[in-house]
């Protein structure tokens, strides 16, 4: 009864916020953000949908500045919320889990929110953010592995979901390393985030409609395997693509190649002397 309440509140939850913010876009418009401007939609999650969320958490996020919580304070309580997720699915509380995930996921767009807010964003904070990240779908996806252990289809979705969400944030952070613009696509983070917490939180509500109405009762994973297939399927699907569009772009001339031209003596005695520098290039 706990995880179908939990399940059902999150469903209130967001039907409140909708309605709320369809009744703010019907007076002054939709909310901009320029994070989202950059980002841009996909096919899996609007613009909109993103838009939401952000104008949702603002008020959220001044009160963190309010009572003096840092960024790295949030990327923390991120952390702890998704281990604590992970805990909960593992041991099959999919409402809780749900629930935890999804504040987990808050906090993870809240200390960005609160790092431009208080002037603190840094290069150190994007790092901490990233490690929580991956170390939240992490917990997510060991739970749910856990509790599928003795299912081999659902322990090889599981692994599926998981190499396609680390790839395509892989396949980004390569990118970015290579100083290519990161091609845009499905399944991002947040993308993720949505389809992964509406899939666990619908277990508990389909399992009670098929104790209802007599139902086998695995008719109730269908939506936690569903939504693994698709995390899968194209996660890794986008995660190629975008390795695929990154290979291109660095195969592509920036500049045009001068001719060598001809060395002074001064400059060949130079390369002699700084030979042991050229190899030490080459090797890295």
């Amino acid at each position: 009864m706990i995880d179908l309440a939990f399940s059902l509140g999150l469903a209130v939850g967001t039907l409140a916020v909708s309605v709320a913010y369809a009744e703010r876009v019907s007076r002054v418009g939709a909310v901009r953000d320029a994070r989202i401007e950059r980002a841009g939609s996909s096919v899996l999650l609007s613009k909109s949908a993103m838009e939401m969320g952000y104008w949702a958490m603002r008020p959220i996020a001044r009160a963190c500045v309010a009572v003096g919580l840092t960024a790295n304070a949030v990327s923390m309580a991120s952390f702890a919320f998704a281990a604590l997720a992970g805990v909960s699915l593992a041991f099959g509380a999919f409402g809780v889990g749900a629930a935890l995930s999804l504040v987990s996921s808050a906090c993870d767009a809240l200390d960005g929110m609160v790092a431009r807010e208080t002037g603190t964003a840094s290069d150190a904070g994007e790092v901490l953010d990233a490690a929580v990240d991956r170390y939240a779908e992490l917990f997510f996806f060991g739970g749910i592995a856990f509790y599928e252990r003795f299912d081999p289809i659902a322990i090889l979705l599981t692994l599926a979901a998981t190499a396609g969400a680390i790839m395509v944030s892989y396949s980004t952070a390569k990118a970015e390393a290579l100083q290519v613009p990161p091609p845009r696509g499905a399944m991002r983070r947040q993308e993720r985030a949505v389809y992964l917490v509406v899939g666990v939180a619908l277990v508990p509500i389909v399992a009670a409609v098929c104790v209802r109405v007599g139902l086998p009762p695995w008719i109730a994973r269908l939506p936690l395997l569903g939504v693994l297939a698709l995390v899968a399927i194209v996660g890794n699907a986008s995660a190629v693509r975008r390795l695929r569009v990154t290979a291109e772009a660095v195969r592509r001339p920036s500049r045009k190649i001068e001719p060598p031209r001809a060395q002074t003596p001064s400059e060949a005695s130079a390369l002699a002397r700084d030979g042991h520098a050229a190899a030490g290039d080459a090797v890295r």
